[in-house]
């Protein structure tokens, strides 16, 4: 399947000229004629920056289709449900395993090759630029049953704030990462707990600036 962009189609429904766009973008009119003209690749940052500029979703950026077959524009804007088949994109997967009992000590954490998503289930998942998405793995049994060792789970990391009570998240206390889920738990401390009591031993709150929230556990994948 190839892809091909609205780019052009959205402009002219704007009635803009492409140094209108351009402006827009953070670019120059030479770089948005190679965009709609498939003579440069649209990759995730392209893509977020027009869906910026135009004010849509980013998977209406897209549509699958001939490559340069032009994507002509009804007097209505293209949609796209968001369970169609609208291609991949990549999603950096990072070279370290998140305990999920008492923490792991990391240094660095090194980025491996990027990971294919699927742009519809990306866009049921979160509404976030894909860029801030990163893929890792958990270890351990302490949040089981809702997380296994060796699960796969993506993790958007623009909600670095408590914004979803009991949420499961990515923290650094003094150090030891974690997959842990997260409460309010009085002026200025947070509640950590684990879903298995048994392996992850009870609740306990911390101050609140001794923690960093990397992100928001937003999906997961298992291995049958």
């Amino acid at each position: 399947m190839t892809i091909a962009n609205n780019i052009a189609a959205f402009r002219e429904a704007k009635g803009w000229a492409r140094p209108e766009l351009a402006k827009r973008m953070g670019t120059t009119p030479q770089q948005i004629e190679r965009l709609e003209k498939g003579m440069r690749g649209l990759n995730t940052d392209w893509i977020e920056k027009a869906a910026t500029a135009f004010g849509v979703p980013v998977g209406d950026i897209i549509t699958p289709g001939a490559a340069n077959d032009g994507y002509i524009l009804s007097d209505r804007l293209p949609t796209r449900s968001a369970s169609a088949d609208d291609g991949t994109v990549d999603i950096i997967s990072l070279d370290l395993s998140v305990s999920m009992g008492p923490g792991t000590l990391i240094e660095d954490m090194i980025e491996e090759e990027p990971v294919k998503w699927d742009l519809g289930l990306l866009r049921i998942l979160t509404r976030s630029p894909f860029h801030f998405l990163r893929q890792i793995r958990g270890i351990g049994d302490s949040m089981e049953p809702t997380l296994r060792t060796g699960d796969r789970v993506l993790i958007d990391t623009a909600d670095r704030a408590l914004t979803r009570m009991h949420g499961i998240y990515w923290i650094d206390h003094f150090g030891a990462h974690g997959l842990k889920r997260l409460r309010a738990a009085g002026s200025g401390r947070l509640m950590i707990s684990s879903d298995n009591k048994v392996a992850g031993g009870p609740d306990f709150d911390v101050a609140a600036d001794e923690l960093r929230i990397h992100g928001r556990a937003i999906w997961f994948g298992r291995e049958m």
